[in-house]
């Protein structure tokens, strides 16, 4: 039977520790992002639950069936494998106290590979290499978000919350967090509702079920066309423009006209507002491009829709979001099957800024602007925006493949058409002023460590 012990100390006490494991986001923020999982089932953690999990190992799919037991409220939980990949698997997470007000929380593994010797010899490494990538992920995500809660939400308030485009990569990343906070998420679907959590809200018909509007606390609104594509089509930039100001539009209008409106409306938005601007240091204090560029045109109207709730008295923030950084989908997850197949390299010119954020500092701005009183214009960034030449050789370096083949303007210009200047080949070094002016502490220390949490590579993987 092979053992795994990770243990970090964590300023908050067992209790509310405990309490952030039990919450249903707590999973969704602990699975790995370079791992395709996913929960089909989840009965809770108290003995006798069950959780039913789906790993994604290439083209095969494997269902693993946990079991709970062991339980100590405030303390301590098991699960053991039921159904699964290996042969014997018993995981216990312990909270324990640390001083007066701190805990060190003890993940404790007892695991055994099938096919004994032969399984060790085959896997036994890389199987250890995954438990530390997964576990110091793990613990650092725990930290950081009952670490944040605790600081930005110290009375422990239960607020309810409104999303739009919650099942996409942000909105999901945000609602798990939320939850696991204690929140309560309502998410603005597109459709008829099939849950109680859901609010219907739909920019075709211009239908919005109001009255489920009424007493939230805040509106997160993040939903829109993608910008991804093969090519721009004029119907593509029609989607890419309608679904964004009509949407806030009738978002907005459904917020001013409530009895009871939320006290805040986080918008979404982008900084293509700044345009294409070489090396020249950009914050909110900048102006939008000159001349427009459609992208620029598109972030201008965008934030202008959210007018009508702002003379309503709604607090409005509008998070300009730089390109965000996970393995589950956007940029990174384009990028990836090149650079894995060494066949990466630079997009675009070597001095070219490339003005990235991570994801969970993404999450962590956006709860950074529902809990105090930040609003208007607010990039959404890392403070150290870097050049394509340096993002392509991070790159590389974490995941130990070369990066030979750069891309000529001209070929990405041909293959992508005004999409390659708008996005691809422009050069915005974007910076965070407000973000850092009003206290929000960035959780990546800087584009290697950021990637190499969010692809499963420490510093000590000499992994292949």
């Amino acid at each position: 039977m092979e053992t795994f012990v990770r243990r970090s100390q964590i300023d908050i006490s067992p209790r509310e520790l405990f309490r952030w494991h039990e919450r249903p986001g707590a999973f969704l923020r602990l699975a790995p992002p370079w791992r395709d999982v996913s929960l089909e089932a989840f009965e809770g953690i108290e003995d006798g639950d069950r959780a039913v999990i789906r790993l994604g190992l290439g083209p095969a799919r494997i269902r693993w069936v946990a079991e709970h037991f062991g339980f100590e409220a405030g303390r301590q939980f098991c699960d053991r494998q039921v159904r699964g990949p290996f042969r014997a698997w018993t995981h216990t997470h312990r909270m324990e106290p640390d001083g007066e007000r701190g805990s060190v929380l003890v993940d404790d593994i007892r695991y055994e590979l099938p096919l004994g010797a032969l399984g060790r010899a085959v896997a036994g490494r890389s199987i250890r290499r995954e438990l530390d990538a997964q576990f110091a992920r793990r613990h650092s995500v725990t930290r950081h978000d009952v670490e944040s809660h605790a600081r930005y939400n110290p009375d422990g308030r239960h607020l309810r919350i409104a999303v739009s485009g919650a099942s996409g990569l942000v909105g999901s990343t945000l609602v798990s967090f939320l939850t696991a906070g204690g929140h309560t998420v309502q998410k603005l679907v597109r459709r008829p509702v099939h849950s109680p959590d859901e609010i219907e809200w739909n920019p075709k018909t211009g239908r919005v079920d109001v009255a489920r509007m009424e007493d939230l606390d805040a509106v997160v609104h993040l939903a829109g066309e993608s910008l991804f594509a093969l090519r721009w089509t004029e119907e593509k930039k029609r989607r890419i423009l309608s679904s964004r100001v009509e949407g806030t539009k009738l978002l907005s209008s459904a917020l001013a006209s409530l009895d009871r409106p939320p006290a805040a409306l986080i918008s979404a938005s982008a900084i293509g507002f700044y345009g294409d601007r070489g090396d020249e240091l950009l914050d909110e204090t900048s102006g939008p491009a000159k001349p427009a560029s459609f992208l620029a045109r598109v972030t201008l109207a965008w934030e202008a829709a959210t007018e009508i709730a702002s003379r309503a008295g709604i607090r409005t923030a509008h998070a300009r979001l730089g390109v965000v950084l996970s393995p589950r989908g956007g940029a990174l997850a384009t990028m990836l099957p090149a650079f894995r197949l060494a066949l990466g390299g630079r997009l675009g010119s070597r001095d070219q800024w490339f003005s990235w954020v991570d994801l969970d500092d993404v999450v962590g701005s956006i709860y950074h602007l529902i809990m105090t009183e930040v609003e208007g214009p607010v990039n959404v960034t890392s403070p150290e925006p870097v050049t394509m030449e340096a993002y392509t050789r991070t790159l590389a370096r974490v995941l130990r493949r070369p990066a030979f083949m750069p891309l000529p303007n001209s070929l990405v210009r041909i293959a992508a058409g005004e999409l390659a200047d708008e996005m691809l080949l422009a050069s915005a070094r974007v910076v965070p002023r407000r973000l850092q002016k009003t206290g929000y502490e960035f959780r990546s220390e800087g584009l290697e460590q950021a990637l190499r949490s969010q692809l499963g590579r420490p510093a000590s993987d000499r992994g292949p």
